[in-house]
Parts: structure tokens; C-alpha cells; sequence
């Protein structure tokens, strides 16, 4: 009897042979089913990493590429308009892929119409808001004049890469849709806070920080809207309709930042001279309206009433649009 793996000294020559070729047979088969084996377990490790990496993509994909969602409350306009005691007319979202409905003011109401369409990191806006803030809050307050505010994102380019102006409309609408009525003072905070162009910008902290400045107590909504960028859509389809189609009672689209209208007339004056767009909007609002109305008529600060825009007040310099 042999031991196994030990040649028997019994076999013949050719006996040891074939018992070689055997063994190697083996061995050749057992290495064949080996690698087989390892070749399986490597296709399916592969495989496991390809299905990791698509999921992965799918869902940047996905998070970055939502799809269109409602817009905020009370901006069925694409703005919000801010009437008497800086209270916010109350309108329902626009639903995904709807058309905005204009405002419609009542002509025999005596309230001047003004509209401001506008671009968070605009530094043009910034000036036009810090020289008629104050007088255009007065007029709000006293029932002469509604305001009526579109956040646009025109200047994303100049963030580095952060997207404030969307950032900021967003944070802007999220306003509108949760806390309407601060509204007009989040709106001024943004501009007394405006970052330069070609700086990163407010981070979203700082936006919420805002939010609580402007009198909203009750903001976790806002912070989480803010966080999740919840109206970007609604920004950027706002942002291409005024830069695309006639604004509403005019011909033309928004050419550059800031646009302000009254009554539906553009505003070709100084962005920084007070006295000079209250003459503007009384002029405008003495073509429109019956002086003796009971309604307070805006008038400029320290110029009498009726006084029309001088002829040679420069115009205002914009923000390109695009």
C-alpha cells in the first residue's frame, strides 16, 4: 500500500508517468476553478462600485435638477406688493409651470402704483433703495402708494460662485411665502447688508440672521427654505420672464437693474436724488388722478407739490441685464 503523494516503488515507469500527468491534470483544474472563482468575485465587487457610483450621480442629479415646484404665496405677480401699514396683499402660489397674474390697481383709488424690479447684489439698487427708502416707507404707511418688490437674479456671475443674487431672492421669497408682512423690512435689510459684487456674498447663516432682524418670530420654515433654496425655480422663471417679456402695462422688457415704475411710467432719474423721484411720482400721479381726492398724494421731500422732473436729471445707471 502507497502513501499518498509518494511515488510507489512498485509502479512501473510509465505507471509513475501517467500518475504525474494525473496529478498535474488536478492541479491545472483546481487553479482553473480558482481563478473562475476570483474573476466572479471581482465582476461582482465592480459591479457593486458602477451601481454606487450611478446611484451616487443620480442622486446629485436629482437634489440639483428638481423638478418645477409651486411659488411662494402672495408673489402671483412674480413680486409682492406691500400696501397701507407695510402689510402684504395676500395672493395663492402660482402653481408649477403657471403664468403670473399681473397686479391690477384701481385707477380711482388715488394710490400711486410702484413697482421696483431688482437684483439683491445690484449696486445701483442698493443706492436707489437707500435714497428712497425712507420716503417711499412713508407713503406705504399713509396709503398714498403701494410698492410692489421683484426679486430678479441677475448677477449670479459676480459671486464667485456662491449665487448670492439667487441666494438671496430665494431667501427674499421665502419671506413673502412665510412671513409676508416683514417682508418690507427684510427687503431694506438686505440692501443696508449688501456684500459687494465679486465677493461670495451673505452666507445663508447671515440670511437667517436677517430674517429674525426683520421682526419674523416664528422662522423655522424660512431657515429650512432657505437652506433647501426652495423657490430657486420659481427665481430663475421669474427672473427670465422680466427679462424676456414687456413687463406688464409697458413694451418692453427689464433692460437693466434697478427698473422702477410708476403707474406704470419708467423711472429715468437719479437713483440718488430723493427729491428728484418725488417729483416723478407726483407728476405721475397728477396725470393720472384728481388732485382734490381725499387720498394722500405723495409729495417730495422739501419741493412743493407738482413739481415736475427736471429735464435734465441724468438717468440712472443699471445693472445690465444678462
Amino acid at each position: 500500500m502507497s502513501i499518498s503523494g509518494a511515488e510507489d516503488p512498485r509502479q512501473s515507469k510509465n505507471q509513475r508517468r501517467e500518475a504525474a500527468r494525473e496529478k498535474a491534470k488536478q492541479l491545472r483544474e483546481s487553479q482553473r476553478k480558482k481563478d473562475v472563482r476570483n474573476r466572479v468575485i471581482l465582476i461582482s465587487s465592480l459591479s457593486v462600485v458602477v451601481i454606487a457610483i450611478i446611484v451616487g450621480v443620480t442622486l446629485v442629479i436629482t437634489s440639483t435638477i428638481r423638478p418645477a415646484g409651486p411659488g411662494p404665496a402672495n408673489m402671483a405677480s412674480d413680486g409682492i406688493q406691500i400696501g397701507a401699514g407695510l402689510v402684504a396683499v395676500e395672493t395663492p402660489a402660482l402653481a408649477a409651470g403657471e403664468e403670473p397674474v399681473p397686479t391690477v390697481n384701481d385707477p380711482d383709488s388715488g394710490v400711486v402704483d410702484i413697482r421696483t424690479y431688482v437684483d439683491y447684489l445690484c449696486p445701483f439698487c442698493g443706492q436707489f433703495e437707500a435714497t428712497n427708502n425712507e420716503q417711499m416707507t412713508e407713503w406705504i404707511e399713509s396709503g398714498a402708494a403701494t410698492v410692489e418688490v421683484h426679486p430678479l437674479s441677475i448677477l449670479d456671475r459676480a459671486s464667485l460662485g456662491t449665487r448670492y443674487s439667487t441666494r438671496a431672492a430665494n431667501a427674499a421669497s421665502c419671506v413673502a411665502n412665510y412671513a409676508p408682512d416683514q417682508f418690507w423690512n427684510f427687503n431694506k435689510l438686505l440692501f443696508e447688508n449688501q456684500p459687494e459684487e465679486n465677493s461670495e456674498g451673505l452666507d445663508d447663516a447671515t440670511l437667517k440672521e436677517l430674517v429674525g432682524e426683520a421682526g419674523v418670530t416664528d422662522q423655522g420654515r424660512i431657515d429650512t427654505c432657505i437652506d433647501d433654496v426652495e423657490f430657486r425655480g420659481f427665481v430663475a422663471d421669474s427672473t427670465s420672464r422680466a427679462l424676456q417679456d414687456p413687463l406688464p402695462g409697458t413694451d418692453e422688457p427689464v433692460k437693466g437693474t434697478p427698473t422702477v415704475l410708476v403707474n406704470g411710467q419708467k423711472y429715468e432719474g437719479s437713483i440718488t436724488d430723493a427729491d428728484a423721484f418725488a417729483a416723478f411720482v407726483v407728476q405721475v400721479a397728477g396725470e393720472a388722478y384728481d388732485t382734490s381726492t381725499s387720498t394722500p398724494t405723495p409729495t417730495p421731500t422739501e419741493a412743493p407739490a407738482q413739481t415736475p422732473a427736471p429735464a435734465e436729471t441724468p438717468a440712472p445707471a443699471e445693472t445690465p441685464a444678462g
